[in-house]
């Protein structure tokens, strides 16, 4: 079986980065916003929302909705993952905004704004009044199987 030169193009992402985000939070849409802006349609950073039902991991970077609600998280069309500060600075990168994480490519800079990035991730769902990880996990993991048991007539 031959693979035609169509479709190769649509086996290569368009995208230069993947950013996963939650879609459920309102200060993470803020950003998400801002980056959509900045992107201007061209495409460069793919918005992957993880709140989505149908996110599914292995499509991106094998990161389940547990660990990406718990940091932020960007992939590299090699497959490369970034977290944390990197994440952000990578993808300020793609838009060409670059200077505004330049500083955190010195290892100290990049330590310290990690340490206050991972506070603000352990916050973020008690500022925003949600609940915390666990229970959003459960939720969303009993959503799931209410969804399977519709497709396949579950029966408890």
């Amino acid at each position: 079986m031959s693979t035609t030169k169509t479709e190769i193009i649509h086996l290569i992402p368009t995208w230069k980065i993947k950013l996963l985000y939650d879609g459920e939070c309102p200060l993470c849409l803020r950003e998400i916003r801002f980056l959509q802006k900045q992107d201007n349609q061209r495409g460069l950073v793919s918005l992957v929302d993880i709140a989505e039902q149908n996110y599914h991991p292995e499509e991106h970077g094998g990161v389940d909705y547990e660990t990406a609600m718990g940091r932020i998280h960007a992939i590299l069309p090699d497959g490369t993952i970034a977290k944390d500060i990197e994440a952000f600075r990578l993808v300020y990168e793609v838009l060409g905004l670059g200077w505004v994480y330049a500083i955190t490519k010195f290892p100290v800079i990049e330590a310290i704004a990690n340490l206050f990035y991972r506070i603000w991730a352990k916050l973020r769902l008690p500022l925003t009044r949600r609940p915390n990880l666990n229970i959003l996990v459960a939720q969303r993991q009993q959503k799931q199987q209410n969804s399977r048991c519709k497709l396949n007539s579950c029966q408890d």
